[in-house]
């Protein structure tokens, strides 16, 4: 009787060990995804995807980024950092650095070569550019190393970033169909990883139709099909059905990533990662983070209003409603926590605003940059601009010193021309940004993306609805809401149902998280957190 006493008091024991972790933390990413699409095309979205993560889990409106610029890198690194480009490091996808003189790209790393089937340039990466520590970072020390913690994505940037420094594995796609990595996670991809490549499961989504997911009249909030904001998917016009067959060409696997079975495929890999690296199979911790990209290259291709970019939204829908009963059935329903937010949101498409009779205009970037030049030799008698990208403008230290021009004079002359642009709200200097106070909230948006040894002399805050962009499509990387805005769903262990309408940071889940697991918090975070589901 006494053995059989403690051995009911070591399963309980186990058992209440179990319930005070989650077996796995998922992180979702959506790229480019809005909050308004969740109310958009609620109407039309299953009870088992987004309804069923808002109807029983905790749903937070109001959720955005406090800085600019608004890019996918520095959005992925913020949601796992839990802070802000100018203490993780990540100021843009691509951007133009003054300490080393080049523009440099946000995962680049010559040390390291491609694992697997991919190009030699597709796998030379890794999170060392990543400043601050990740929740998965945090995970992976507090266990000890035992928890596993895996990325996926499109994206090299989408499955690097939020897997951290010390993730057993980051996995990519590449322009060839498989999913690739780097030696920086190891000498050689998992033997389940090849053989998921060999069997060529891109394929069969290529050799399919694009057809809208549901009848024609559901796609009555969007505009008409192939109207004039739309771009050509991979030169074919925007019109249903596509044909993935003829857009596949030159054995270039990339059409993949415009189509919304971009994200059927991640959804395939990430629940075969599960199974084969047992991910949730015991009571210590793994973090999977998944990034779904396909909504963002449609969305640039395609625009906010195209019937392409709600079909993909129905279609991701079933992919989350099918990823959320694959894991009741293989991890339990009440033993995973799941997170879904976005990278970032998205503006309107310039040239429809303009129909609509909003004063506004594209920016031409080549443009500008000529009349930046064509300025600085009327005024100096040379260039003194060394780089203008992301709204950042760099001055040529060199040269400037080599004429014995006065830089701060430099910056203020330059200030008072780039005012004169009409697409044009602030222009800020960097001693402005990084004595940045008061109320000013767009000059504190900028200084939280600003790193004064990587970023410029001046920085440029455009007007609202205004975009360096082409006519058709749309982009992001304001410090608008439209571009901030985004949806935030919490769900699964621990997590009750609710929500919330009051103004929340992204920075906030990453703190979160690490206290909902009893973890130190990453190492840059602010540690504000969100209250409300903390139980």
């Amino acid at each position: 009787m006494k053995k059989f006493s403690i051995l009911f008091a070591l399963l309980i024991s186990a058992f209440l060990k179990a319930q005070d972790n989650p077996k796995l933390v998922i992180g979702i990413v959506v790229d480019q995804m809005k909050m308004e699409y969740l109310y958009r095309f609620s109407n039309d979205f299953s009870e088992n995807g987004f309804k069923r993560l808002m109807k029983e889990g905790y749903t937070f409106h109001n959720m955005h980024y406090t800085y600019m610029p608004t890019y996918t890198g520095p959005g992925h690194a913020s949601i796992f950092t839990g802070t802000t480009p100018s203490v993780h490091g990540i100021v843009g996808n691509n951007w133009f650095n003054k300490a080393i003189g080049k523009d440099m790209y946000c995962t680049d790393d010559n040390s390291v070569s491609t694992l697997g089937n991919g190009t030699d340039y597709e796998g030379k990466m890794s999170p060392k550019n990543l400043l601050s520590t990740t929740i998965t970072d945090e995970l992976k020390l507090a266990t000890n190393f035992q928890g596993k913690v895996i990325g996926i994505s499109l994206k090299d940037r989408g499955a690097i970033l939020p897997a951290g420094h010390f993730a057993d594995w980051a996995f990519w796609y590449s322009k060839t169909g498989s999913f690739v990595s780097s030696t920086y996670y190891g000498e050689k991809l998992p033997d389940w990883v090849t053989q998921f490549n060999e069997e060529k499961n891109y394929e069969k989504y290529l050799n399919k139709k694009w057809e809208l997911f549901k009848p024609k009249e559901v796609y009555n909030e969007s505009l008409n099909d192939n109207n004039p904001y739309e771009g050509k998917l991979y030169k074919k016009i925007p019109f249903f059905p596509y044909n993935m067959k003829e857009m596949y060409e030159n054995n270039d696997a990339s059409v993949l990533r415009s189509t919304p079975f971009g994200n059927n495929l991640i959804a395939d890999f990430a629940m075969k990662a599960i199974e084969k690296e047992s991910l949730g199979k015991d009571n210590t911790t793994d973090f999977l983070t998944v990034s779904f990209s396909s909504t963002d290259y449609i969305g640039h291709l395609l625009g906010p209003r195209s019937i392409e970019l709600q079909d993909t939204y129905l279609r991701l829908d079933e992919t989350i409603a099918e990823f959320l009963t694959y894991l009741d059935k293989n991890v339990g329903k009440n033993n995973y926590l799941v997170f879904l937010t976005a990278d970032h949101a998205g503006a309107e498409n310039v040239t429809y605003l303009k129909d609509n009779k909003y004063n506004v205009d594209q920016i031409n970037t080549k443009k500008f940059t000529k009349e930046l030049e064509v300025f600085s030799e009327e005024k100096y008698g040379q260039n003194v601009i060394l780089d203008y990208s992301n709204s950042n403008v760099f001055f040529d230290k060199e040269v400037i010193e080599a004429s014995n021009l006065d830089l701060t004079e430099i910056k203020n002359t330059f200030k008072t021309f780039i005012y004169k642009q009409n697409f044009v709200r602030r222009v800020y200097t960097d001693s402005e940004i990084l004595a940045a106070f008061g109320s000013d909230m767009y000059l504190k948006f900028i200084a939280n993306g600003y790193d004064p040894i990587q970023n410029g002399e001046l920085v440029i805050l455009e007007k609202p609805g205004y975009l360096e962009y082409g006519a058709t499509g749309t982009t992001h990387g304001s410090p608008y809401a439209y571009d901030t805005h985004v949806p935030l769903l919490f769900y699964g262990w621990k997590i009750k149902h609710g929500a919330s309408y009051n103004k929340k940071e992204i920075t906030q889940i990453a703190p979160t998280v690490a206290l909902k697991l009893k973890i130190t918090l990453p190492n840059g975070t602010e540690a504000k957190i969100l209250e409300e589901i903390m139980n």
